[in-house]
């Protein structure tokens, strides 16, 4: 009989790892979103409605023998998974891919791809009537927002506080931070680092109304309106008892070298909700997608089980608008503006994630 493999979650991890195992396994994705969401370009969609549709993937062509259950897990066990729906599917093996939740506009609460196009649009209006606007977070998440909103609209003033003093966190050589700086400052986006604020602004994030708010030092900063470019929470909610003591307190979940949740033979984890010390991105996710789609392969056909992951050596592209940007990778160095848009800034790697969904 085939081996059955329940992957639960279907961003960027889930979808490869149900694609390679689908050739193997009897394979179901559960995933309660009606489309794919590729969370990479969310910020060009704030900035540019044509981008909207671009964001939203049906799933019918991921795979060619399993099936898409669009539901939410509410209980995981070593045995398989419970629905919100109380459907109960049982599992030979089990891949955890839930990720993690981030503020609008990075990431969308929305299951339906329709409201989270018209949450866009919304955003996208009351954004067009702000001539100020106030970022709070100076990691990978506001300074790529800040580099959509000025090349989009080159005389709005942004300004991005982080009680941190430098920009993006991370163990970066200090010249990359020095190139995004020097971009940063032509685009004539002002950085108050250092700082934090007193209180949040008192209007809803992502809604235009004149405000000021103090930070310390005596500075205040007056905006139109503002986003929170931080906030990371892993959704890993529906662990069962038996799973849930390999829950840190943060939410991840601890994992062994093949990925397996910690204490469980037949439970793997993947992407963002994994403990593993490493940036929580995309690409992490797909290497994670293909160490346990290995490791699964094997033990089903009673194959030594390849080699472990071992998270890589810091490295990041981050684009600051279409054109804009830099990076960082060991074996290259710093990446500069024009190669970070080739790689990533202009297209935003839309084209080869609409490949790997089967579009």
């Amino acid at each position: 009989m085939t081996a059955s493999v329940v992957v639960v979650g279907g961003g960027y991890g889930g979808t490869l790892a149900a694609k390679a195992l689908d050739e193997v396994a009897d394979v179901v994705l559960v995933e309660p979103r009606d489309a794919f969401v590729h969370n990479v370009a969310a910020l060009r969609g704030l900035v540019d409605g044509q981008w909207a549709d671009r964001l939203f993937l049906p799933y019918d062509r991921l795979l060619t023998r399993g099936r898409v259950v669009r539901d939410r897990a509410v209980r995981v066990d070593g045995d398989g998974v419970t629905l919100g729906s109380g459907e109960r599917i049982d599992a030979d093996y089990t891949v955890l891919a839930t990720g993690s939740a981030y503020p609008f506009p990075a990431k969308f609460a929305d299951e339906d791809s329709a409201d989270a196009k018209a949450a866009l649009g919304a955003a996208r209006a009351e954004l067009e009537k702000a001539d100020r606007v106030l970022l709070l977070g100076a990691g990978p998440v506001g300074l790529e927002l800040a580099g959509e909103i000025t090349a989009a609209w080159p005389a709005k003033a942004v300004t991005i506080v982080d009680p941190a003093g430098d920009i993006l966190a991370g163990n970066f050589p200090d010249e990359l931070r020095s190139e995004l700086r020097r971009q940063l400052d032509g685009l004539g986006v002002e950085l108050v680092l250092g700082a934090r604020l007193d209180a949040e602004p008192p209007t809803d994030a992502g809604r235009v109304g004149e405000f000021t708010v103090a930070a310390t030092g005596g500075r205040a900063v007056t905006a139109d309106i503002w986003f929170r470019c931080f906030g990371v929470v892993p959704a890993s909610d529906y662990l069962s008892d038996a799973l849930a003591a390999a829950r840190r307190s943060d939410g991840h979940i601890e994992v062994t070298p093949h990925l397996r949740v910690a204490g469980q033979d037949r439970v793997f984890a993947i992407g963002d909700v994994t403990a593993l010390p490493e940036a929580k991105t995309a690409k992490a996710a797909g290497e994670h997608a293909e160490v346990v789609a290995a490791t699964i392969t094997a033990l089903i056909g009673g194959d030594p089980e390849p080699a472990g992951y071992t998270p890589g050596a810091p490295a990041i592209l981050l684009p600051l608008g279409p054109a804009g940007g830099a990076g960082y990778a060991a074996e290259y160095g710093l990446l500069d503006a024009a190669t970070t848009a080739r790689f990533k800034g202009a297209d935003l790697r839309v084209a080869v994630t609409a490949e790997q969904l089967g579009r």
